[in-house]
């Protein structure tokens, strides 16, 4: 049994083969050329020498560090918020349509149909809904709620991110849905049942059977999504402000930038913005780990 389980396990190593080398290849040369850029190595303009004067230009030289520490506490918070916002939403939304699916099969449909729609899509539609000129804005100026279009709260490139946040949510939160969705429905109900038999209240069921059993799922795919708006440029670029302005926009702008010298800046955002990320998600792994052989 054992031999046949071996057998297996080398036939599926060799399936995933092709698939795992592309993804190393792209993802591990790119990062590995990212490094090099951020250490100073660029031939073209005559600079082979390696040193960390980039990563020091970043955190304490004055041209650099005012954007670097802003942008990282601005990226941190529109992460977290849009992460925290979709985790909550996506549970209450789940249990819901868990309930409701019982009765009809539509529900559930609900709760996936703009999972295809583009994120650069879905930051133009809320542009369009909430901007300053937008339809939303414009039905209040119609209803008299507001005298001009323009009175209506900055909600979109606003300093505080909050369109920024909205898109993500909208975005994010069916994906923690469905995860939790599917959670749900494999939920042996009977436990729930005689919970309730015993005298327990909707909140206590939820807390003391539901949440236990869904807690993993909901927090593996929120690390998923804070890993995404971390890293992710599009909805930033769109619907953010120059200023404070989120890591990847600052690096995308300093990499397109015509003085070649600032690619290394850019890069070392780049390799910060992936440290960022593997950190959290390692730290998760290493605390579930911990909770694993204590418990």
């Amino acid at each position: 049994m054992s031999s046949a389980n071996r057998v297996s396990g080398r036939q599926l190593l060799l399936l995933l083969a092709p698939a795992l080398t592309l993804v190393l290849l792209l993802f591990g040369g790119g990062f590995a050329y990212s490094v090099l850029q951020s250490l100073g190595w660029q031939p073209l303009i005559g600079k082979t020498t390696l040193s960390l004067a980039a990563y020091h230009n970043l955190l304490f030289s004055p041209a650099y560090q005012e954007v670097f520490w802003s942008g990282l506490g601005f990226s941190l918070w529109v992460s977290l918020a849009s992460t925290v916002i979709s985790a909550v939403l996506a549970v209450l939304i789940a249990l819901l349509i868990h309930q409701a699916a019982q009765r009809s099969r539509f529900w559930p449909f609900v709760l996936q149909f703009n999972l295809p729609v583009p994120h650069l899509v879905a930051a133009i539609g809320i542009l369009f809904l909430l901007g300053q000129s937008g339809l939303v804005s414009r039905a209040t100026a119609a209803l008299g709620i507001t005298s001009i279009p323009a009175d209506f709260l900055v909600l979109v490139r606003d300093t505080n991110g909050i369109g920024i946040i909205l898109a993500y949510v909208w975005k994010e939160m069916p994906f923690i849905g469905i995860i939790v969705f599917g959670v749900l429905k494999s939920l042996n109900e009977s436990v729930v049942q005689a919970a309730q038999n015993l005298g327990a209240n909707a909140w206590q069921r939820f807390r003391y059977i539901v949440l236990p059993l869904i807690a993993p799922s909901v927090v593996s795919s929120s690390l998923v999504v804070f890993a995404f708006t971390f890293g992710a440029y599009e909805i930033p670029a769109l619907l953010g402000v120059r200023y404070p302005r989120v890591l990847p926009v600052t690096a995308l702008f300093l990499f397109n930038d015509a003085d070649l010298n600032s690619r290394a800046e850019a890069m070392a955002l780049s390799v910060i913005i992936t440290l960022v990320t593997s950190l959290v998600i390692g730290g998760y792994l290493w605390l579930r780990g911990l909770a694993q052989r204590l418990g």
